[in-house]
C-alpha cells in the first residue's frame, strides 16, 4: 500500500467529533485536485432528526471509517446517503422513529422500503442509487465487525448481500481514432512553436520599449515593456490607455473581430489580455503540452500536469519523472528514453515535421520548463505542477497561478477548434489517455498484464478494454490468423512474387508488431522490422538468411536491387523516400539501357516499383522529397549497381 499523501495525513490529523457541539460530528478537511488542504467541515448532527439514536449510530461509524480508510473525496458521499436514510426513516416511521437504532428488528423492512425508492429520485441508468446504497451497507457492516456494537442480525444478512437495486449504467467514452490523435499530436506541436515564437518575440519587442509616459500609451513595445520591465498592473495600463478609436493600426489588430470591427466598450481588456499573450503562456497553450506528455508517457492527464521541476530528472537518453495519482494515491517514479537518432545530423533531428512529430518525453518537458519559466518564477509557491500560467483577474491584476483547463473560454474542446483538429463525439481529453492505453494493449499483443503496467487489470479489462479499437482489432487479428493458416494449407506463399506493402490505411504511419504479426510474421521477425534491424536499404526483409536468391543459410547476395522481387521484402510507409529514390535510379537506368535489356534486367522491380507508387497520394510524395531535400533519407546501393554505366 502506497503512503499516504501529505493532505490525507492532514485529513486524519484534523479529524474531530465535536465541531459543533453535542452530538454533532464530523471531519474539518478534504483533499483537493491540487494536493493541498482545503479547510472545511462536514458535520452530521443527530437532533436534526427524528431518528437521532439512529442517526449517531451512522454518524460513529462515518466518521471512524472515513478517518482510518483516510477516503477524503467519498466523505461527502457518505454523509449524503446518511442525511437521506435518517429523513426517510423520519418520513416512514413517524414518531416511532425516535426508538430506531441498528438493532431494531423492524428496521430491515424500512431499509429495503427506502433502498428501492432510491432510482425514483434520479434518471434512468443512474449510479447514484447503488452508490448511496453501498454507502449505507458499508457504515452497517463496519458496526457489526465491531463485538460491542449491536446491529440485528436479519439487518446484517441484508448488509452483507447484494444490494436490491440495479448498479445503473454508464457509456464509456470510446479512444480518439488513430487518425484523430494524430492530427492532435501535430497540432500540439504547432501549437508549442506558435507559442514559443509569439513569446520571444513579445520579449524582444518589450526589450526595445520604454516607459509608456516617456514614450507612448499606444506603442505596442512601450505597453509590453510596462509589463515585462516596468512593474506596471494590468489595471494601471487600462486606466492610461486612450478610448480604441484613437488607437493605431498595430493595437487595433490585437483586439479585432474576424470581420476587422472593433468592441470599443471590451477593447481595453481585450487588449490586457493579448498583452499578457506575448510575455507568457496562456491556458489555450498549455492543453498542447497536455496532450504531447499524454501521448509520448501514455499518463493520465493529472498525472502529466501534477509533477513539479524538483520531480524532473534529465537522464543521458531520457528523462524520469515522478508522477502522483490522486485516485489511486499512488506515487511513481518512470523513465522515458528518448529515441535512437545517432544516425541524424544535429540540425537535422531538432526540425519537426508535420508527420513525424517527436515523440520524445524530455524534448516536451524541456520545453515546457523553459515555456513557463517566468510564471514560475513570479508564482515561487507553486512547486508541484509545471502548469503554471498568467493570467488578469477580473480587478486589473496580473496574478501567475495553477492552469485551470476548464474555463469555458479556453477548454479542450476549443483548443481543438482553434487548431482546427475534428473529433467524433466528446471533446474529452479522458479519451485521449483511452487511445494511448489502446496502442499499448496492441504492441503488447492484447496482454492485460503488460498493458495493464499502472493499475489494476480489473480495471483495464472493464474500461480500457472496451473500445472500438480493440474490438476491431480483436477481429482482424482471427480474420488474419485463419486466412494465414488456410493459405499456409494451399501452400499459397510460394506463388508471390513480390514483396508485401504495409498501407498508410493499415499502419497508420505507425505500425507496431502486433499488426506485422497479424499479417503472418513471426514476433522476432515483426520486432527485427520495427527496430530497423532488418531493413535492407528499399525495404524490410523478414529473412535475409533465407533468400529465394541465395543458397539457405547464406546472406541473400543481391539486396537491395532485386529486394522489390522478393516474396521476404517488406515494405512500410516510412520507405517511400527510399522507393521514390530508387525510382530515380531505375528511370536513369531506363534511359541508357536498350528497352530488351532493361526488361530483363530490371522489368520486374521496376513494374512492382510502379505499382507501389501508385497507392501513395501525392501530398504523400511530396512531404517524402522534404525528407530527401532535408537530408533525412538516402540510398546506399552497391558498386554493381552502376556497371551499366562502364565500359
Amino acid at each position: 500500500m502506497t503512503p499516504p499523501t501529505k493532505a490525507k495525513r492532514e485529513l486524519i490529523r484534523q479529524a474531530l467529533a465535536a465541531p459543533g457541539g453535542p452530538g454533532r460530528l464530523g471531519i474539518r478537511a478534504v483533499e483537493s485536485k491540487r494536493g493541498a488542504v482545503r479547510q472545511a467541515v462536514l458535520h452530521i448532527d443527530p437532533a436534526d432528526y427524528t431518528c437521532s439514536r439512529l442517526a449517531a449510530e451512522l454518524a460513529d461509524e462515518w466518521v471512524e471509517y472515513v478517518t482510518t480508510t483516510e477516503i477524503a473525496g467519498w466523505a461527502v458521499t457518505y454523509r449524503s446517503a446518511v442525511d437521506r436514510f435518517c429523513k426517510a426513516m423520519d418520513a416512514q416511521a413517524g414518531p416511532a422513529a425516535s426508538g430506531l437504532t441498528l438493532s431494531s428488528p423492524a428496521l430491515v423492512d424500512l431499509v429495503v422500503r427506502w433502498e428501492r425508492s432510491l432510482p425514483e429520485t434520479y434518471s434512468a441508468g443512474s449510479k447514484w442509487p447503488g452508490y448511496l446504497s453501498s454507502c449505507l451497507r458499508t457504515l452497517i457492516i463496519r458496526r457489526d465487525d465491531h463485538a460491542d456494537r449491536k446491529v440485528d442480525p436479519a439487518l446484517t444478512r441484508l448488509a452483507r448481500g447484494p444490494i436490491t437495486i440495479s448498479w445503473g449504467e454508464s457509456s464509456e467514452r470510446d479512444e480518439f481514432t488513430r487518425a484523430e490523435k494524430r492530427a492532435m499530436v501535430r497540432a500540439a506541436w504547432k501549437s508549442v512553436q506558435a507559442m514559443e515564437t509569439r513569446i520571444r518575440d513579445g520579449w524582444e519587442l518589450a526589450g526595445r520599449g520604454q516607459h509608456p509616459d516617456r514614450g507612448s500609451w499606444t506603442n505596442l513595445a512601450d505597453l509590453l515593456w510596462a509589463l515585462a520591465y516596468g512593474g506596471l498592473q494590468p489595471a494601471e495600463i487600462r486606466a492610461a490607455v486612450p478610448m480604441a478609436t484613437r488607437w493605431p493600426d498595430e493595437l487595433r489588430a490585437l483586439v479585432a473581430r474576424p470581420d476587422g470591427t472593433v468592441v470599443t466598450n471590451t477593447a481595453r481588456q481585450q487588449l490586457l489580455t493579448q498583452l499578457v499573450a506575448k510575455l507568457y503562456p496562456t491556458t489555450l497553450d498549455l492543453h498542447a503540452f497536455r496532450i504531447l506528455l499524454m501521448d509520448t508517457t501514455g499518463h493520465a492527464p493529472e498525472e502529466v500536469t501534477q509533477f513539479g521541476a524538483k520531480d524532473v530528472e534529465f537522464l543521458p537518453k531520457g528523462v524520469r519523472l515522478t508522477l502522483l495519482k490522486n485516485r489511486a494515491a499512488r506515487m511513481r517514479h518512470r523513465a522515458f528514453r528518448d529515441a535512437d537518432r545517432s544516425g541524424e545530423e544535429s540540425d537535422v533531428s531538432d526540425e519537426v515535421f508535420s508527420d513525424q512529430p517527436r515523440r520524445e518525453a524530455s524534448e516536451v518537458v524541456r520545453r515546457l520548463l523553459a515555456a513557463t519559466e517566468r510564471v514560475r518564477q513570479k508564482a515561487p509557491h507553486i512547486t508541484n505542477s509545471l502548469f503554471v500560467r498568467a493570467v488578469v483577474r477580473s480587478d486589473g491584476q496580473l496574478a501567475f497561478d495553477y492552469w485551470k483547463p476548464h474555463i469555458p473560454i479556453a477548454t479542450f474542446g476549443v483548443w481543438l477548434k482553434s487548431w482546427g483538429v475534428t473529433v467524433t463525439g466528446e471533446a474529452h481529453v479522458g479519451r485521449l489517455r483511452k487511445s494511448t492505453k489502446v496502442e499499448k494493449a496492441i504492441v503488447t499483443g492484447g496482454r492485460i498484464s503488460a498493458a495493464a503496467d499502472d493499475h489494476l487489470e480489473e480495471t483495464f479489462a472493464g474500461h480500457y478494454a472496451q473500445g472500438t479499437t480493440l474490438r476491431i482489432v480483436s477481429g482482424q487479428v482471427i480474420t488474419t490468423a485463419q486466412e494465414h493458416w488456410l493459405n499456409k494449407a494451399l501452400d499459397k506463399a510460394d506463388s508471390v512474387t513480390g514483396p508485401t506493402v504495409v498501407t498508410p490505411e493499415a499502419a497508420e504511419h505507425t505500425p507496431d508488431p502486433a499488426q506485422l504479426q497479424a499479417l503472418g510474421l513471426e514476433p522476432e521477425e515483426a520486432e527485427g522490422i520495427i527496430q530497423g534491424q532488418l531493413d535492407m536499404g528499399v525495404t524490410h526483409c523478414r529473412n535475409p538468411w533465407q533468400s529465394p536468391f541465395s543458397p539457405a543459410g547464406e546472406l541473400c547476395a543481391v539486396a537491395p536491387l532485386r529486394c522489390l522481387e522478393c516474396r521476404n521484402a517488406w515494405i512500410l510507409p516510412s520507405q517511400l523516400p527510399q522507393l521514390l529514390l530508387f525510382e530515380e535510379h531505375l528511370e536513369g537506368l531506363r534511359r541508357r539501357l536498350p528497352p530488351q535489356s532493361f526488361t530483363a534486367l530490371w522489368g520486374q522491380s521496376y513494374t512492382n516499383l510502379r505499382a507501389i507508387l501508385a497507392g501513395r497520394s501525392e501530398a504523400e510524395k511530396v512531404l517524402a522529397r522534404k525528407h530527401i531535400e532535408a537530408g533525412q533519407a538516402s540510398l546506399d546501393l552497391p558498386m554493381a549497381a552502376y556497371v551499366e554505366f562502364d565500359a
